[in-house]
Order: structure tokens, then sequence, then C-alpha cells
């Protein structure tokens, strides 16, 4: 499989009092407090995501020009009207369950998409990257909670896409992907994310 090192996200809200150079600035140093807690010898990259749904292209602009580089949108027709307007050079993150009959106008527009899931999202997606020559960065995503309201494969059925994605000549296998359940304590979803690690640890 074609997995580089492990990509870690963080995301970051837009909304609150503060300005959005100070509120990215707090989540930054949140981020390398956090990791110098882990210890000394942390060396992953952490990558910010700026979750841009619902907020309008000014503030968009004003957190690239604060120093966002990536920015997510979960919606196409709203990443669209977006993607037209927005003249800033970024890294386009479609972190949204993403359907077939939308497949043309994703790969157009984001440089990865987080949510491959199935068989046919897979060929769907490596055809239409295909006609535009293009080689699209893909994460598939897993449902390790089973729950029936989030999308995602299940682990037992994981290695079979994974093998399959990996033979498509469009796309590009960057890793993997995980939503949480909604637990009120957020300790409770570091099982998770642990379990999620020791999987991608096993098919990288």
């Amino acid at each position: 499989l074609r997995l580089p090192a492990q990509l870690l996200c963080s995301i970051i809200d837009l909304r609150g009092d503060l300005m959005i150079a100070e509120r990215l600035q707090e989540v930054i140093s949140n981020i390398e407090a956090s990791k110098a807690k882990r210890n000394a010898a942390f060396d992953h990259d952490v990558l910010l995501v700026a979750v841009t749904k619902n907020h309008d292209i000014y503030a968009m602009r004003e957190a690239i020009d604060a120093g966002v580089t990536d920015i997510g949108e979960n919606r196409i027709q709203e990443a669209k009207e977006k993607f037209e307007t927005l003249d800033r050079q970024v890294t386009w993150h479609l972190i949204g369950h993403l359907q077939t009959n939308k497949v043309k106008q994703a790969v157009r527009m984001f440089d990865l998409i987080h949510s491959v899931d199935t068989l046919h999202l897979a060929e769907a997606i490596d055809k239409a990257a295909a006609g535009i020559g293009k080689v699209q960065k893909v994460l598939v995503q897993v449902n390790l909670a089973q729950e029936d309201s989030k999308s995602g494969i299940y682990e037992d059925e994981l290695m079979a896409l994974l093998q399959k994605v990996d033979e498509m000549n469009n796309l590009q296998l960057m890793g993997l992907t995980c939503i949480a359940p909604n637990y009120e304590d957020v300790e409770e979803c570091r099982p998770v994310f642990a379990e999620m690690r020791k999987i991608f640890d096993k098919v990288k």
C-alpha cells in the first residue's frame, strides 16, 4: 500500500468573540502544548484544517491571510461557490460524505477527499480523476463504532477495499480517517482513536 507517514489533523472553529487571527494563534499554541506533553520524541506532522462550512468568503480570506493553509468543506454546492470566488491559494479537503452523482465536481475542486467508504465510490472517483488527468488523493473512512448514522466501511471489510483502491491508477491512498461517537466526555473517544491507530499500523 502507498501509505505515507501518519497524517494528524486538528480542527479550528472560526466562530467566537475573538478575531480569527487570535483564535488561530490560540489553536496553534494548544497544538504545540499538546505535542510537548506527549514526549520529546513526538515526530508526527500535525496538519491544521480550518473547517469553513457555514462561513462566508470574507471569514475564509481572513483565516487564510492569518496563516491557514488548508480548509475543509462538507457540502459540494457550498464549496463550489467558494472555490470560484475565494481568490486564495489553499489546499481543499472534502470532509463530508460524497455521493457518486457529485464525484466529478468534487474531483475538480478538492485536493484530498476524506470519505471514501465503498468500492463503488472509489471507482467513480478514479474514473472522474482519469477523465481530467488527475491523481486524486483520498482517505478511506472507517466506521469503527458501526453506527448507522455515520458513513464509513466496517473494519472486517477494510482490507479488501484498501487493496482495490491501491490498484487504481488515478487514486493515491493517503491513509485512514475515523469519526468517533459523539460522547459527552471527550476522553471516551481515546479508545476509538487508539484502535484506529492499531489498524493504521497494521495496514500501512
